[in-house]
């Protein structure tokens, strides 16, 4: 074990000790008396005297001690009761401190370390034997002092915390690492030196582990181009999972807008913890690898054996249950796994307690025995209860009713096993509804025709029943090794729809929403929005040269499925490349078939790919260009730039591979995918580029590897396939020189399976997560620049500034959203929408921002004033403004002329900034992105934008009476403060006097006959005005609410003459211009960097202060 760093002298210590080992830094040594040889008469005495002393005297026989070379002194770090405990310490010295040891210069800062590090594995050892949440004295301390240390926010929920080494330059600093909701923190204090560091997950461009010659193995983490290493971590593969998946979770919560609605442990970002994160990780795990619906959790895992009568052996693996499912998956190397419905169980037999076994029945006249399972008999109830709380949708209640139909049902599917798939029938409102696959249509097959391609389709066929009858057919049919060779060999066309309905696991989510499909189309067809309008366009572009697609049955086969998926996901709607995916459906399954199938591969076997970002693609992509270098590396040398590859790819990732090979041959592909998932497709691509890999290395530039890559595909044939030329598709490029070879899709898959078959699933989970994080962050600088470089053109701060003021804009943003799930700005956010509407800020973000960034001191959280200027800068009254708004105020604050910043100060007072609701609410739009998008109010503001003129001061509406007092008090906010706030205050006060005078002057000109007593008003004003100019201490101190009270008491006094007096802007502006004080102070440089940088470190800090 280890031990706290202890000194101790060695003068007469080794008459007691031997030493076994040693190094520059460490000695390990054995106790004379223990071990090999005894020690003769001294190790025989030390063996007596450890005996005869009490137990807590006793020493242990094996210890290692740490020193310097140029010091006397040793220090004990570890001790052990075995040989093998100490070895394994040493082990774990040599291969983590020692190559980090030769990187300090001095003694003292080695022992330093190194103590510091003991401490930290000691700790670490104390902590990670209990999870946190069994252990709350010490979670308690280390939440005080992340609290204390870092001073966030208090809602921030920490989730765990690690001891560990933090790498700043060469030198490591040991400290601990605090993880939470929302942010990476580290913190160390040794020999005076205080580290702090603070990432927020949604900041990180990439997260992996890695090694190199002095860290053995470190998590490596990417912020803003500044590398960050942590490493010497008792458990790092543990600490990696935990940072993974929250920096996972913020990139779903915060940027996929993911409200984890299913998922309690996650909803609340306020209650995540380590445990709730697992179950998470494990219930997707799970879900991808048996295909099942979104809806499922993994509830329970037990192990057992399982009988495989294929086999006729037991078979070791885990059974995994969830609300509706029960699963099997091998785990010794058979690759053998099932999925068992609920709804499919007719029976739980009665556990044999001598095996603890239990066999469960399903339909079809099928058993599964599991047997030498842990908890045999609470499973047996559980299976009993979900089947009995969860029937099938299809069946009766009683359980008669459900045996009959049971019953029914088999013997339907023995009679006509081709419709094993089908367990829920179409409603009668859904006539409309194609209710067989386009290619039994349009290609019905001559059961008479035996020519040698029908007479190897019938092969296949057979091949595929007799795999029936050994592995069962449906959903509960056994997946084996057996099943991929089938696969791989081509699936026969008459059992194609029904087999990637079962691999999909689409079958399960038709069979459990009957007459769901028919509902959508109902609803959907007639509705006009953008998604549909962009389907009309693209339905006769979906495989054209099929003659099922040149026919109205078709077309209104593909509208409808299309249409009902945009109304049933929004979110998505309609992506390119879904029509033609959609078509390729249509031809092997029945429409509502085809739908669930598009259902499975939009929503679980190809996420995010079919969005306005494609994000889900260019992960793929990315990962798909890490198998290149590690698996083609003669490519790798000769094309450095691997670029080139992911902008060749993106359409057989959107696609699968159907726009560039041939349909007969794509469909292949198809089958493949429906079973590997996205594996297949990487093995394919990795596979064409390594058959062209020779003409690839001599092209001399992108345009000759692309013609080579298209000559290939063209040449793609599927010398088996028995559809007609009439339906195959024809090369794009055919000629000559194409035509003289050949190849077969067949032989290219099994060639693919061959040489990369390798690839395991979840090590493609892993580099999508990996390389999810930087595909994001380079969309997001994307957007950043566009935005950046747009704003430019109209403000006259630099790139640079408006660089940092986005990085602020945006982090405002994501501050209202880390601690609640219904944060307004999470729910205007949309990346489907222009750059500059992506991020937006609500009044309360907007305030406390510009508190931070405005050049004077008028601008409080509180004030009404950033209300006013919130509702001058919305421009189209939404209540949201975004990065462009933001920066014409700021630009017009810092950098206008005298002239346009009185302007803007000036429109403050004006409607409709200045004519507030009463209850002070500002008005939202409606919600973006549902319905029919406005196009023609589109163009008409693009328009109103073009021809817009620029404002002149002759343009701006008169200020009236309380309009102008609340003007004057604005301005006396502004000075407070000043150095030279007196003289700027009698300067104010000089202005106002001699506007009302020169207002009173000009009403008595133009009314010469009018009363005396008319112009008690004005003298009114000006006495009150002159009040004002008294005490604009107390006015520069006034509240929103005191301003308001003096605004109804100015109107209740004034009203019937209110409207009798104003001044235009060119008086207020001449009348200020003779005021040399006033002219001086707005325009006085702002130090605008200083404000920045100052923002940066006070943003968080303010929000943990509210």
């Amino acid at each position: 074990m280890w031990l706290k760093p202890d000194e101790i002298l060695l003068k007469n210590a080794f008459k007691l000790w031997v030493t076994e080992k040693d190094n520059e830094y460490f000695v390990l040594q054995r106790r004379r008396g223990y071990g090999e040889g005894g020690g003769g008469l001294t190790g025989l005495l030390v063996g007596t005297l450890d005996t005869v002393l009490d137990s807590t005297s006793k020493v242990a026989p094996y210890r290692i001690l740490h020193h310097t070379p140029d010091s006397q002194v040793y220090w004990s770090i570890a001790c052990g009761v075995t040989k093998e405990e100490i070895v394994q310490h040493w082990d774990w010295l040599q291969q983590n401190i020692m190559r980090t040891l030769s990187v300090f210069d001095s003694s003292e800062d080695i022992t330093s370390f190194v103590q510091g590090k003991i401490r930290g594995l000691i700790a670490e050892e104390g902590k990670s034997s209990l999870v946190l949440e069994d252990d709350p004295e010490k979670f308690r301390e280390a939440l005080l002092r992340f609290e204390k240390w870092f001073e966030l926010p208090s809602e921030e929920k920490l989730v765990t915390y690690y001891s560990c080494s933090y790498w700043k330059g060469k030198v490591p600093c040991q400290g601990w690492l605090y993880l939470s909701t929302n942010f990476l923190c580290f913190y160390s204090y040794l020999l005076g030196s205080e580290v702090k560091l603070v990432i927020s997950w949604d900041e990180i461009w990439r997260l992996e582990k890695t090694s190199n010659v002095i860290l053995t193995e470190s998590v490596h983490v990417l912020v803003h181009g500044e590398d960050h290493y942590f490493s010497m971590l008792l458990h790092l593969n543990e600490t990696f999972i935990i940072m993974e998946q929250l920096a996972d979770y913020a990139i779903k919560r915060l940027f996929d807008k993911e409200a984890f609605q299913r998922e309690p442990a996650l909803s609340d970002p306020l209650q995540i913890t380590k445990r709730g994160l697992e179950a998470y990780a494990k219930s997707g795990q799970f879900r991808a690898f048996f295909r099942l619906p979104k809806e499922e959790n993994l509830l329970e895992v037990h192990e057992s054996f399982l009988w495989v009568p294929f086999s006729h052996f037991n078979t070791l693996g885990k059974i995994c249950l969830s609300e509706n499912y029960l699963c099997f998956a091998s785990q010794d190397g058979s690759q053998c796994h099932i999925i068992i419905p609920m709804r499919e169980v007719v029976n739980v037999e009665k556990p044999d307690t001598s095996s603890r076994a239990l066999t469960v029945y399903v339909r079809g006249k099928r058993a599964l025995r599991f047997s030498e399972v842990r908890d045999y008999q609470r499973l047996a109830n559980t299976i009993r209860s979900r089947c009995g709380i969860s029937p099938s949708p299809q069946h009766s209640a009683s359980s008669e009713g459900i045996r009959g139909e049971c019953q029914s049902l088999i013997n339907h599917f023995e009679d006509n096993p081709e419709d094993v798939t089908l367990m829920v029938g179409q409603k009668d409102s859904s006539k409309a509804v194609s209710t067989e696959a386009l290619m039994t249509v349009f290609h019905p097959q001559d059961v008479e025709n035996l020519d040698p391609k029908m007479l190897k389709e019938k092969m296949k066929e057979q091949s595929w029943n007799i795999h029936f009858s050994e592995y069962g057919r449906g959903t509960s049919m056994f997946f084996t090794r057996k099943t991929r060779d089938l696969i791989v060999r081509g699936v026969p066309e008459a059992l194609r729809g029904e087999l990637w309905m079962l691999f999909s696991g689409a079958v399960n989510d038709m069979a459990t929403h009957p007459g769901y499909y028919s509902e959508l189309v109902e609803q959907s067809l007639g509705t006009s929005t953008l998604a549909t309008d962009e389907i009309e366009r693209d339905l006769h572009r979906s495989l054209p040269e099929h003659p099922a697609f040149q026919s109205d049955t078709g077309i209104s086969a593909l509208r409808r499925v299309l249409t009902a998926y945009a109304y049933r996901n929004p979110k998505i709607g309609y992506c390119q490349a879904m029509n033609i995916l959609t078509s390729v459906l249509l031809l092997y399954a029945k429409e509502e078939e085809a739908f669930w199938l598009l259902v499975a591969v939009c929503e679980r076997m190809l996420p995010d790919y079919f969005n306005r970002r494609i994000i889900g693609a260019l992960v793929d992509q990315a990962v798909f260009e890490d198998l290149i270098r590690e698996n083609l590396p003669q490519l790798v040398e000769h094309m450095t730039d691997l670029s080139f590859f992911s902008s060749v790819s993106l359409s057989w990732f959107l696609t699968l591979f159907i726009s560039v090979l041939p349909i007969e041959s794509a469909v292949n592909v198809v089958d493949c995918f429906f079973y590997d998932g996205i594996k297949a497709i990487l093995q394919l691509g990795l596979a064409v580029l390594d058959y062209n890999m020779e003409a690839l290395i001599s092209c001399h530039d992108d345009a000759e590897a692309v013609t080579i890559l298209n000559k290939f595909f063209d040449s793609v044939t599927n010398k088996d396939s028995p559809l007609p030329p009439t339906v195959q598709q024809a090369p794009v490029g055919s000629n000559d020189k194409a035509s003289n070879f050949k190849v077969d899709i067949s032989e290219l898959i099994r060639e693919a399976y061959e040489k990369y078959g390798h690839l395991r699933t979840e090590e493609v989970e892993s580099s999508r997560k990996r390389n999810k994080l930087y595909v994001i962050q380079t969309l997001e600088d994307t957007t950043k620049q566009n935005v950046v470089r747009v704003v430019s053109q109209e403000v006259r701060l630099s790139t640079s500034q408006l660089d940092e003021l986005y990085n602020l804009f945006k982090r405002q943003h994501f501050l209202s959203c880390y601690w609640t799930m219904k944060s307004p700005a999470l729910l205007h956010h949309d990346p489907s929408l222009a750059y500059l509407e992506q991020y937006q800020l609500g009044f309360q973000q907007f305030s406390t921002l510009f508190s931070l960034l405005e050049p004077w001191a008028f601008c409080t959280t509180k004030s009404t004033l950033s209300l006013w200027i919130f509702r001058l800068i919305d421009e189209n009254q939404d209540g949201l403004i975004n990065f462009k708004e933001f920066c014409y105020a700021l630009d017009t604050l810092y950098n206008g002329s005298f002239t346009n910043k009185l302007k803007f100060l000036f429109k403050l007072h004006l409607p409709p900034a200045f004519d507030l609701p009463e209850d002070g609410v500002i008005r939202k739009s409606p919600e973006r992105g549902r319905g029919k998008v406005d196009l023609q109010a589109y163009l008409k503001q693009w328009q109103n934008e073009i021809l817009k003129k620029e404002e002149t001061i002759r343009d701006l509406p008169r200020i009236n009476q309380t309009q102008f007092i609340q003007f004057s008090k604005t301005l006396y906010n502004i000075f407070h403060g000043d150095p030279e706030e007196e003289l700027l205050y009698r300067a104010v006060a000089h202005v106002t006097s001699l506007l009302l005078r020169m207002e009173e002057v000009g009403r008595r000109l133009q009314e010469p006959s009018s009363s005396p007593d008319s112009t008690k008003p004005a003298s009114a004003s000006a006495s009150s005005a002159e009040e004002e100019e008294e005490s604009p201490t107390e006015e520069a101190s006034t509240t929103p609410e005191g301003s308001d009270t003096s605004r109804n008491s100015q109107d209740t006094g004034a009203d019937l003459t209110e409207m009798e007096w104003s001044f235009s802007f060119e008086q207020v502006l001449a009348s200020l211009l003779n005021e040399p004080a006033i002219v001086s102070f707005f325009e006085r440089p702002v130090d605008f960097q200083a404000k920045v940088a100052q923002a940066k470190v006070s943003q968080l800090k303010l929000k943990a202060n509210k």
